[in-house]
């Protein structure tokens, strides 16, 4: 990898290289406690009067998980991380630690569904103003951020894969005082890395990419030290969303491999979009590559296509042999998502109703399966799906 570390090391030295030093173990051990006791009364009032950084209790802090928040930090070029047990706790903590009533969060359209569903079900409701607006008018209007106290933003984001020019955004909301939030789960570390472009906070569905498996529910997020005090001290104590130790020595093992499995799924796709791109049955292919805006350096293999009228595309997924059918991405196998479905959820409206998706998108997250062989199935599932 070309970019290199204060250190001098690569990403993937970093990431291989860290969390050792656990009497020689290369592994870091799962401490399975809920409690950490004391020898002596000096240190239990030094650690409950908040001099010194001895772990306490679980629900705060552990030393599993605080391997897994270093490595993260690091990869991230933050100060700090926090886990925890799921991206949604990752998202409604930092958001509720950082928003109160009255205040106003202007979040990118084409969000991630269930942040949606977060900002309309449960925010709205106490009190908090929320707008939605495209990629463009975060970029091109300097004054949009003016009186918000949160910019939630994706970039890529959800879907329809748009990508944005974080420094100019970073720009405009420090011109007004705003924090600006980003969910990097589609690019990781390996190929964007927002804190260094100007953004405040970066955040993870670590069960996507980091964790690479498919065994893992968890999220964790980047920031200044801080805001993860912030974060820490209340969200995470007081809502409890806590990162369970066996978790983060899964996330431990995934991201050792993150940089060599982000290079598969990046060489995979390059395979399929050079290839959709010449398929008259596809009307547009959605997936940003390198440079396409500042500081993104690769794609990752999840990715939109959006069908003409002549594709079945009930009769194109059930044909598909290797693609399997499921709402998550990121981990080694190769996954589809038909946005209808998704269109046809029950229950309040979506994002992607919100937002105008059409139902002849469908997303793939492309795994760690031999490319050719995916594209084989692919190519005649398609055969046996036109009209």
């Amino acid at each position: 990898m070309a970019d290199h570390f204060s250190d001098g090391f690569s990403m993937d030295t970093l990431l291989a290289a860290a969390a050792t030093g656990f009497g020689g173990a290369v592994v870091p051990p799962i401490v399975q406690t809920s409690l950490f006791s004391f020898d002596n009364y000096q240190a239990f009032e030094d650690r409950m009067a908040g001099r010194s950084g001895d772990p306490l209790y679980t629900r705060v802090q552990n030393p599993t998980v605080a391997v897994l928040e270093k490595m993260v930090a690091e990869a991230e070029e933050g100060e700090a991380a926090v886990g925890f047990a799921s991206g949604m706790a990752a998202i409604s903590s930092t958001v509720l630690a950082l928003v109160r009533p009255g205040d106003r969060i202007a979040c990118v359209e084409h969000v991630y569904p269930d942040a949606y569903r977060l900002f309309e079900r449960l925010l709205r409701p106490f009190g908090v103003d929320i707008s939605y607006h495209s990629i463009e008018q975060f970029e091109d209007n300097p004054d949009l951020l003016e009186g918000v106290k949160l910019a939630y933003l994706e970039s890529p984001n959800t879907v329809v894969f748009q990508a944005m020019d974080l420094p100019k955004v970073a720009a405009h909301a420090k011109r007004h005082g705003t924090l600006t939030v980003i969910d990097n789960s589609w690019a990781t570390p390996v190929f964007q890395r927002p804190l260094s472009l100007g953004i405040d906070i970066v955040l993870h569905s670590a069960s996507k990419y980091l964790s690479g498996h498919s065994d893992t529910v968890a999220g964790i997020v980047i920031s200044r030290s801080e805001l993860i005090d912030r974060i820490r001290d209340l969200s995470l104590s007081l809502l409890g969303g806590k990162l369970a130790p066996f978790e983060a020595f899964l996330l431990t093992r995934g991201l050792r491999t993150l940089g060599v499995r982000m290079r598969q799924h990046q060489e995979t796709a390059n395979t399929f979009i050079d290839r959709l791109s010449q398929n008259e049955l596809v009307r547009k292919v959605m997936s940003p590559g390198p440079n396409t805006v500042p500081g993104l350096t690769g794609r990752s293999g999840l990715l939109s296509i959006e069908f003409d009228e002549t594709v079945d595309i009930p009769r194109f997924a059930d044909a598909l042999k290797l693609f399997r059918l499921g709402v998550s991405w990121g981990g080694f196998e190769s996954l589809l998502l038909p946005t209808q479905i998704a269109l046809n959820q029950s229950g309040e409206q979506n994002s992607l109703q919100r937002f105008g998706v059409s139902g002849r998108i469908v997303r793939l997250s492309l795994g760690l399966e031999d490319p050719n062989d995916l594209w084989a199935d692919f190519e005649q599932a398609l055969t046996q799906s036109v009209i």
